[in-house]
C-alpha cells in the first residue's frame, strides 16, 4: 500500500489477536483484495473479448471466474475490517498493489485467453498458499482458514483453465493421440 500510516492503522475492536499481528494480516489481506480485485477485472476483459470456436463456453466461464472472485473480494475485505483494519478496495489500490501481471489487451483467441488466466491463476494460488502459512504463523487460524477455502476453489479453477490447454500439450504434433508429454514425478514422491 502507498500510504504506511494508513495500512499499519487500526480502529479499536474487542478481537483477541495482538494488534501487532494483526497489521501485518491486514496488510496482507489488503494485498490480496487488490490481487483478486484485479483478477476479477482480468476475467471479465477475457469474457468481453474471448473470440473463436469455443466462444461461447468460454464467454460463460470467464463470466463465472469474475462472479466467483466478486465473492472473494467482499469475503477478504469484510475479514480486514472483522480485525480493525481498512480495507482499501478501489480499482485504483487494486491496480496499483496487485501481485499479478497486466492482462494482455490485444488477446482474442481463446486458447489466448485461457493461457493468460492459466498464469495468473497459478501466481495467484501461490500467493494463497502462502498466506495460508503467513496467517497461520500470525496466530489466525480464522484468516488462514479463510485462504484456504479461497485456495481450494481457485485450484479447482487453475484445473477448469489448464484442461483447455492440456490436450494440445500431450498430443503429437499432428494431433492425434501419440507420444505424451507428462510431467516426470521424482523418484521416491507419491
Amino acid at each position: 500500500m502507498s500510504d504506511n500510516s494508513i495500512t499499519s492503522r487500526l480502529y479499536p475492536t474487542r478481537i483477541d489477536i495482538p494488534a501487532q499481528a494483526r497489521v501485518q494480516i491486514v496488510v496482507l489481506l489488503n494485498q490480496t483484495l487488490a490481487a483478486t480485485s484485479d483478477l476479477k477485472t482480468q476475467a471479465k476483459q477475457a469474457h468481453w473479448n474471448v473470440k473463436g470456436t469455443d466462444f461461447y463456453q468460454l464467454h460463460l466461464l470467464f463470466d463465472e471466474l469474475a462472479g466467483e472472485l466478486e465473492e472473494y473480494t467482499d469475503m477478504v475485505a469484510e475479514r480486514v475490517t472483522a480485525l480493525g483494519g481498512y480495507a482499501f478496495g478501489t480499482a485504483r489500490a487494486a491496480a496499483s498493489n496487485s501481485i499479478l501481471p497486466e492482462y494482455p489487451l490485444d488477446i482474442l483467441d481463446g486458447k489466448d485467453h485461457v493461457t493468460a488466466l492459466s498464469d495468473r491463476y497459478a501466481l495467484y494460488a501461490k500467493h494463497l498458499r502462502e498466506a495460508i502459512d503467513k496467517t497461520d504463523d500470525l496466530g489466525d487460524l480464522d484468516t488462514a482458514d479463510l485462504y484456504t477455502e479461497i485456495s481450494r476453489a481457485i485450484d479447482k479453477r487453475l484445473w477448469f483453465l489448464e484442461a483447455h490447454l492440456q490436450v494440445a500439450e500431450i498430443k503429437g504434433e499432428n494431433g492425434k493421440a501419440g507420444a505424451t508429454k507428462t510431467q516426470k514425478i521424482p523418484a521416491g514422491v507419491k
